[in-house]
């Protein structure tokens, strides 16, 4: 496990989710979240996957997998009725996948100060 890829990862994914989030709850009504949550969620959740990927010089379908599997704890979040609690949880298992996939990659990345 590469802790220091698996928290700049976990950082820039819940950064990046987050600016997106407010961006769309700016600009956009509640109406479309009603309509097209289910595409818009998982397509901002993958955008900023492939965003942290390219950060991190990460794989990109390795990284866009691991983006999908973290991402399911928000689907059982908004099964259960509790939405809020997917995206936190996800952008730890997401930092995590990262971690791992780059100590399997091999390749040794510099520590950004």
């Amino acid at each position: 496990m590469d802790v220091s890829v698996a928290w700049r990862a976990a950082l820039i994914q819940g950064a990046a989710v987050a600016v997106i989030a407010f961006a769309l709850g700016a600009t956009v009504s509640r109406e479309f979240f009603e309509d097209y949550g289910w595409a818009a969620g998982p397509g901002a959740w993958a955008a900023c996957a492939l965003l942290t990927a390219a950060v991190l010089r990460l794989p990109l379908a390795q990284t866009l997998g691991g983006a999908a599997l973290a991402g399911l704890p928000g689907l059982v979040g908004v099964i259960a009725g509790v939405h809020w609690l997917g995206p936190p949880l996800g952008v730890v298992l997401f930092g995590l996948w990262c971690g791992r996939l780059a100590a399997a990659s091999g390749v040794r990345r510099p520590v950004v100060a």
